[in-house]
């Protein structure tokens, strides 16, 4: 039996999201399918408000809704201490733990040459010029603990050495090959806590 279109759609749609598959988007689709008009309704709106609403912050690239964000222009914040990570959600990993003081960059990705994503495709240079231009004391890289997060740390220490400023690894409390996104804050806070210096 043939699937109505409207329904085709909205499987091709779902699935283009990370983590859903087949059979994942035919129980999100059958589930927005029985339930009401007004709860679809509200669900379409709120995607569109985040398409509306939602810009990098010009700071620290992380989402926002006014630039710059909240944490960039919040005065108790330690701006001489910059923690580097790869997308705007292991800022708010790291933000969950409550243990962190200082300020972020977001790269917006990791080097890549597999999937051509090199320096330039990052926000690298924007960190280099942020560093040379401000008053950061200690750039601490939370890149997660796999191949190309590993390869954009060392990138970036390279880059960064000679700005006479003290670069640090957060330590290996996340295993290698995790993602931030999904550690708990007692591993976070440890990896922090026991950040290294890149050489």
């Amino acid at each position: 039996m043939k699937r109505p279109p409207a329904v085709n759609e909205l499987l091709e749609q779902l699935q283009r999201m990370p983590g859903v598959g087949q059979k994942t988007a035919e129980r999100l689709s059958f589930f927005l399918m029985r339930g009401s008009a007004e709860q679809a309704y509200r669900l379409a709106d709120a995607i569109r408000k985040v398409k509306e609403k939602i810009i990098l912050c010009s700071q620290c690239h992380s989402i926002t809704e006014v630039d710059p964000c909240g944490i960039c222009i919040d005065p108790r914040r330690d701006s001489t201490f910059l923690c580097v990570v790869e997308e705007p959600h292991d800022v708010y990993a790291m933000e969950n733990m409550g243990y962190f003081k200082g300020v972020y960059h977001v790269l917006m990705g990791v080097i890549s040459p597999l999937e051509g994503i090199g320096p330039a495709e990052l926000t690298i240079e924007s960190l280099r010029k942020r560093v040379l231009n401000s008053n950061v004391q200690e750039v601490v890289l939370a890149t997660n603990p796999n191949m190309e997060g590993e390869s954009t740390a060392v990138y970036i220490a390279k880059i960064l050495k000679s700005e006479n400023i003290k670069i640090t690894r957060i330590a290996r409390g996340l295993p290698v090959g995790g993602d931030i996104e999904y550690a708990d804050e007692v591993t976070l806070m440890k990896s922090l806590e026991g950040r290294t210096a890149m050489k």
